[in-house]
């Protein structure tokens, strides 16, 4: 009786877990595809004038492949470019300077803000700075971008060609992460896919709730951040890019969120190590820091990830027939969603059965993001931590 039990619960978690996976196929927005990219676009008559922003705090490494991209724009209109250079202790700033003469192209200001004030997280309080030294030049359009990002020469033309031609207050890119390493091989598509699983982007441009930006590639209308108080409005925001999509949408404003073609980081993440870092600092804010919905996010994680290759492993094991079948289908869904995420990131598709491992990985991720939290250490940006919304800014 006990043994007859503990097969059906066994069975009935699998098809649990094959029923979501067919509402997750189904019902999430068709979140798996990977074809949500610029919209259909044509050059305005005169073109606006934009500034770029890009906040950097230690960035010496990466700039070189990444500023003269910027610098190099074919951008009809009136460009500008603002580096605000956070505190850095490896000479971003001069470097960018020197880039700045040796490539030429648009113009570069060097500026920094000082200490942030207690209550700005991440890099906000260096935005907000780039974005005040933007505003006397009254530009139409503000470029949020990170300083590892690698733009193609035609990037702020087709960025601006979409948005006038759709009217949306926000174009943003999710650039293309680097995939070298074996661990990026393994963790980085399936950040991406998950990203997504939250925020289907076909929903983001619709006149839905959904709302979400990517923060390395953001172009935004100069009158939209200032009717949504960008970034005041949302300085205690962890996930700033998300809340700057939230605030614009909550205003009225249209927001667009897709894959970028010829946008890509250029940071390195040779280690799990850099990429648990990367994941962990922001994964329980995701979760609003609350116990309950840290424990719903590893229960669902479980059900829907790991379950399936647990019951088709059970069912082997004892032949018991519907776990195996329930739990393959689950499995065979799970990984045919994730096949187009590979092939944007043009990764082997033998990767597709192993999301359940980099899902096991991510639970970890963000169990100890939970951990973190109540350490007292909280989110970071580039060695600066935050452990509260209101907590002073921590630089050790």
């Amino acid at each position: 009786m006990v043994q007859t039990a503990r097969v059906s619960a066994v069975v009935w978690t699998a098809a649990g877990s094959l029923l979501a996976w067919l509402w997750l196929l189904l019902c999430q927005g068709f979140f798996w595809r990977t074809d949500v990219r610029l919209p259909s676009r044509a050059e305005p008559e005169a073109w606006p004038s934009v500034c770029v922003v890009v906040p950097a705090r230690d960035e010496a490494a990466v700039l070189p492949a990444a500023l003269p991209s910027l610098l190099a724009q074919d951008y009809p209109g009136r460009a500008e470019v603002f580096l605000v250079d956070d505190g850095s202790s490896d000479g971003t700033g001069e470097l960018a300077q020197e880039l700045a003469r040796r490539h030429g192209g648009l113009p570069l200001t060097v500026d920094a803000p000082g200490e942030p004030p207690a209550g700005w997280t991440g890099k906000l309080w260096a935005v907000r700075h780039g974005i005040g030294l933007a505003r006397a030049r009254e530009p139409e359009y503000l470029l949020l971008t990170d300083a590892d990002i690698a733009h193609a020469p035609d990037s702020l033309r087709e960025l601006v060609a979409a948005a006038r031609s759709g009217g949306f207050d926000v174009v943003s890119q999710m650039a293309r992460l680097r995939v070298e390493s074996v661990w990026e091989r393994l963790v980085v598509p399936a950040f991406v896919y998950f990203f997504a699983q939250l925020y289907p982007f076909r929903r983001i441009a619709g006149a839905g709730r959904t709302a979400a930006a990517a923060g390395g590639c953001v172009l935004l209308r100069a009158e939209a951040a200032k009717q949504a108080r960008i970034p005041e409005s949302i300085r205690h925001a962890v996930i700033d890019d998300v809340a700057l999509a939230r605030a614009v949408k909550q205003g009225g404003g249209w927001v667009w969120l897709g894959l970028a073609e010829r946008v890509d980081s250029v940071r390195p993440y040779p280690r799990l190590h850099d990429l648990w870092r990367m994941v962990s600092r922001s994964a329980y804010a995701q979760l609003r820091h609350h116990p309950l919905l840290l424990a719903g996010t590893v229960a669902g994680l479980a059900l829907v990830y790991l379950v399936p290759p647990v019951a088709v492993l059970a069912g082997l094991a004892t032949g018991r027939v519907p776990a195996a079948v329930l739990g393959g289908l689950a499995w065979l869904i799970m990984a045919g969603t994730y096949v187009p995420m590979l092939r944007y990131y043009r990764q082997p598709l033998w990767l597709a059965p192993l999301l359940p491992f980099t899902a096991f990985l991510y639970l970890l991720m963000t169990v100890d993001s939970a951990v973190q939290h109540y350490r007292g250490r909280g989110a970071a940006w580039k060695g600066r931590t935050y452990a509260r919304p209101d907590a002073v800014p921590d630089e050790g």
